[in-house]
């Protein structure tokens, strides 16, 4: 067996464990992903059945953006697993004021559902799309973290201006600037650019919950409640 040989089996050997490993990050984030998403939900219907107040609602989510640096630092270690449960509880609960909000309105509940079905939709026809077609779709990442810093920018600057139109233009821009990251995030996994399914998890969560916050804005707009 000659040297050009050799580097080839290793080499081989090398590609097939980095697949192993990175098949075990996409699976592991897939099922924790489901799981924090179940517990979120389970804390968003207590936080609307015990009637928790929007300021409430305002203080936890604020509570969850600081745990969610506690998430990225714990990820490493064992004690990431409780600091995700803790982070997506809180803002699974956090959510449970402005879904009361859209239940009480006519064709709420209906509303809700179509929010849910649309962001299910749009997230497992991306991931499937980046898993499916292995594109590395990093490229993407610096014009995304652009895009949402614009868009934070303009909403927090919107909450002073109260200009509806804005309002909708900043969520049909999120709802943009989400799915790009599902692509992106899968990607990452994918290709090796993430290989902690805790932080793979984070990102996807976050994804998906300003996709569904964004969705729900645009149909109840729509809806007639704006």
């Amino acid at each position: 067996m000659n040297e050009k040989q050799v580097y080839s089996e290793q080499t081989d050997v090398l590609g097939a464990g980095s697949a192993v490993s990175t098949n075990k990050v996409l699976k592991n984030t897939y099922m924790l992903l489901g799981m924090t998403l179940a517990f979120s939900a389970a804390t968003a219907g207590i936080a609307m059945a015990v009637g928790l107040p929007p300021m409430a609602g305002l203080m936890l989510m604020l509570v969850g953006f600081g745990l969610l640096f506690v998430v990225n630092r714990m990820a490493d270690s064992a004690k990431g697993l409780p600091a995700i449960f803790a982070f997506t509880g809180i803002m699974g609960a956090a959510l449970g004021p402005t879904l009361n909000y859209y239940v009480a309105l006519p064709g709420g509940p209906s509303m809700i559902m179509q929010a849910l079905g649309g962001t299910a939709l749009v997230f497992f026809s991306l991931s499937a799309y980046a898993l499916t077609s292995r594109k590395d779709f990093s490229y993407m990442g610096g014009f995304l973290m652009t895009g949402l810093i614009v868009a934070i920018v303009a909403s927090i600057a919107n909450i002073f201006m109260g200009i509806p139109a804005l309002s909708l233009t900043i969520s049909a821009a999120i709802i943009m600037i989400m799915s790009g990251l599902i692509l992106f995030d899968t990607s990452r996994i994918i290709n090796g650019g993430e290989t902690n399914y805790i932080r793979a998890t984070v990102s996807l969560y976050l994804n998906i919950y300003n996709l569904f916050i964004n969705i729900l804005h645009l149909l109840g707009a729509f809806g007639g409640d704006d």
